[in-house]
């Protein structure tokens, strides 16, 4: 889809009218999840920074609206694995550099995402230097979303649209509860990979493998 014609429709799904449409149009995803205050659909890019500043929790802007990071133990640790691998490549082949969760970005319009991981090269930095700004206009080249129980298909598809629609080569979805990491090349192009596969960057990050069984070996204790 053209970049204006996928735009007109965000805008569009940002008139839902009801609470249900709303919901329905982030992809279904839990009430709880949703802030109420400011009103879904009056909320700004610096809503997501105050609250993060003044009560420590993650929102994303989508749809003028604040969706809380939905992240578990389990998953947050799977992230955190996997962004200290990527940073010890990256220590090697300083291509750019990876953040975490809290690394929010801005996609396009009014659109911020926070991906569990992200690796940016330098080429897409402003002037090829680190942003200062709190959520910077910045497309990751490689995202990774680690799944939790709240999220669902609706919300991940969504998610998947607007990362490659911004510019995104590369994504990860690690789903923990049956091992398994979906690697999307494209909106549409996915390959699922179970336990006994090695995955790697690809083209965006040459030479960087994951071996899916190490990885989830971390959830037992030896």
């Amino acid at each position: 889809m053209e970049r204006g014609r996928y735009e007109e429709t965000i805008m569009s799904i940002a008139l839902a009218t009801t609470w249900e449409d709303r919901l329905h149009d982030l992809g279904n995803i839990p009430a709880s999840r949703v802030r109420t205050n400011p009103a879904p659909g009056t909320a700004t890019i610096d809503d997501v920074t105050r609250l993060r500043n003044t009560e420590r929790r993650l929102y994303e802007l989508v749809d003028g609206t604040l969706v809380e990071k939905s992240m578990g133990w389990q998953e947050s640790l799977i992230a955190g694995i996997l962004l200290h691998w990527l940073h010890s490549y990256l220590d090697a082949q300083p291509l750019g550099v990876a953040t975490g969760a809290d690394g929010m970005t801005r996609l396009f319009g009014d659109t911020v995402r926070g991906p569990d991981v992200a690796f940016v090269a330098w080429d897409r930095m402003p002037d090829g230097q680190i942003p200062t700004d709190a959520i910077p206009d910045l497309v990751p080249n490689f995202v990774i979303e680690v799944l939790s129980t709240s999220n669902t298909y609706a919300e991940m598809s969504r998610k998947r649209r607007e990362y490659f629609h911004a510019g995104v080569q590369l994504l990860w979805m690690v789903d923990h509860r049956d091992r398994t990491v979906t690697v999307f090349r494209s909106a549409q192009e996915a390959t699922v990979f179970s336990e006994d596969k090695i995955i790697d960057g690809g083209n965006v990050l040459p030479g960087w493998q994951v071996n899916i069984a190490e990885l989830f070996s971390r959830l037992n204790r030896n």
